[in-house]
């Protein structure tokens, strides 16, 4: 048996897309409140005043607000061994700036502690997933003010203190590499630009780009921080960093398409992973900076601290891969903003991600090789437009065999040598998509009732998929029929 006794299996969510109750007992408006829904075709927009006539996805989500105790009850019913959610810093600190947290939020997660060790579960929690207070990007411009370092380390502090006998596995930011490319401007670093503009806007002046490099270091210097103070809060807290995984490869065997793909996972993967694991900015960063005229501001004291808060782990999600080249012809006509240039090897989902389970293999083994820290895969599932059957029932085995390649592959980078502790599945109630802000873009194991447009009665109901993922973690991943 390939998976290791005390495997955490279990499923992943996000406040922002999943809790809702967006303005109950005390919490403020975040940024994920200011964005409208979209679809694969229509861009999600945000907005710097809410309008009433407008649907905001995040502020019902899946009423996971009322719905938490049934919602874990599931998952112990699966036999999840971890659950990886996010605190929804505005519930917390409504503002980002208050003196005092909000009692009512830390209950609110007090309650979700309790049902999940109830159930024998362990909490990973995300302290950051695409999560800002209103209040700090307003004011701030997001993550480009140095103040949101201190404002994240005393949110951080709060967590670690209230719940150091709840929780022993946490993540400081999800997938912060995005800060890398456009697509984290708006979600993910709280950057503000022009009203109704695209959530994910490729318009970029060299001004702008400086910023959210700026931003980004200043996540590194936040995390690294909250990093230091949580082993001190708790010296047995493990404490990771989060990345979007992309493994691409060279489109042709044309040196230069292999180069591409070499600098696209350096800065897609390795910048990231290399400040937050190794504690300092590698190599090909002064080059990358100087050919795209980025100027970071920094200060002297930062990098003594991103050497002192290294992370524990090394976490990331996977859902598909990407291929490079420098052909025009190529790029023009077989890219994708999402996934890149097609792989003509691949299938893709109807959302256009490329699926890749033998690419999960190669990652692993790539990361594991650089780093050589305990590997944990917190995000890995399938979007579908789930369809109720004639039986009324969901039988979703698409989704049954994407999951199922994937932990074949994970099982065969564990007999690689791989340090591989834990697999969370993405979206394992169903909720509203990050990238589309769509309902109809289903992960789950559980069916909510719930449409683009905010219609539904948020009841839950059992796919397929559901009594498989039981019988998988019931083996340890060894009965995967």
């Amino acid at each position: 048996m390939a998976f290791p006794k005390g495997f955490l299996w279990g499923g992943a969510t996000a406040a922002n897309q999943f809790e809702g109750g967006w303005q109950e007992d005390g919490k403020g408006p975040s940024v994920p409140d200011h964005v409208r829904g979209g679809t694969v075709s229509t861009p999600r927009l945000w907005d710097k005043e809410i309008d009433p006539s407008v649907y905001y996805p995040s502020h019902d989500a899946v009423d996971h607000y009322h719905h938490y105790k049934e919602d874990i009850a599931l998952y112990g019913e699966m036999g999840f061994k971890c659950y990886r959610l996010s605190i929804n810093w505005a519930r917390i600190y409504p503002t980002g700036e208050e003196a005092e947290p909000n009692q009512a939020g830390l209950q609110f997660y007090h309650n979700i502690f309790a049902e999940c060790h109830k159930y024998g579960i362990e909490p990973l929690v995300t302290i950051s997933h695409y999560e800002l207070p209103w209040g700090l990007s307003e004011k701030y411009n997001g993550w480009t003010g140095r103040e949101c370092i201190d404002a994240f380390v005393k949110y951080a502090t709060t967590l670690f203190t209230e719940y150091k006998d709840e929780v022993k596995y946490w993540l400081t930011f999800n997938e912060i590499n995005c800060g890398c490319n456009f697509f984290g401007r708006v979600m993910s670093l709280g950057m503000l630009g022009k009203d109704h503009e695209p959530m994910f806007n490729p318009n970029e002046t060299e001004e702008e780009r400086s910023d959210r490099f700026t931003a980004l270091h200043n996540q590194f210097v936040a995390s690294a921080k909250a990093v230091k103070i949580g082993h001190e809060i708790n010296p047995d807290f493990m404490i990771g960093l989060m990345i979007a995984g992309n493994m691409t490869y060279p489109y042709t065997c044309n040196p230069k398409d292999v180069r591409a793909a070499q600098s696209a996972m350096q800065m897609a993967n390795w910048f990231c992973g290399d400040v937050q694991v190794r504690g300092h900015y590698p190599h090909y960063a002064k080059r990358y900076f100087k050919d795209n005229n980025i100027t970071v501001r920094t200060e002297p004291e930062d990098f003594e601290i991103l050497k002192e808060g290294t992370v524990d782990f090394y976490s990331f999600s996977y859902y598909m891969s990407a291929t490079a080249t420098v052909d025009p012809d190529v790029l023009k006509t077989n890219g994708n903003m999402f996934s890149g240039v097609g792989n003509p090897y691949l299938k893709s989902s109807e959302w256009g991600w490329q699926i890749d389970p033998e690419g999960l293999r190669t990652y692993l083994n790539e990361v594991y090789g650089r780093y050589e820290i305990p590997l944990m895969i917190v995000e890995n599932g399938l979007g579908a437009n789930d369809v109720r059957s004639e039986d009324g029932k969901f039988h979703d085995d698409y989704r049954i065999n994407y999951l199922r390649d994937h932990i074949k592959a994970m099982e065969e980078a564990i007999e690689d040598g791989v340090d591989l502790m834990g697999y969370t599945m993405w979206g394992c109630t169903d909720l509203v998509s990050a990238s589309t802000g769509e309902m109809k873009k289903r992960y789950g194991f559980v069916y909510v009732d719930r449409d683009n447009d905010g219609n539904g009665d948020f009841h839950r109901e059992r796919k397929d998929s559901f009594y498989w993922y039981k019988k998988v973690i019931e083996t340890n991943g060894e009965d995967l029929d």
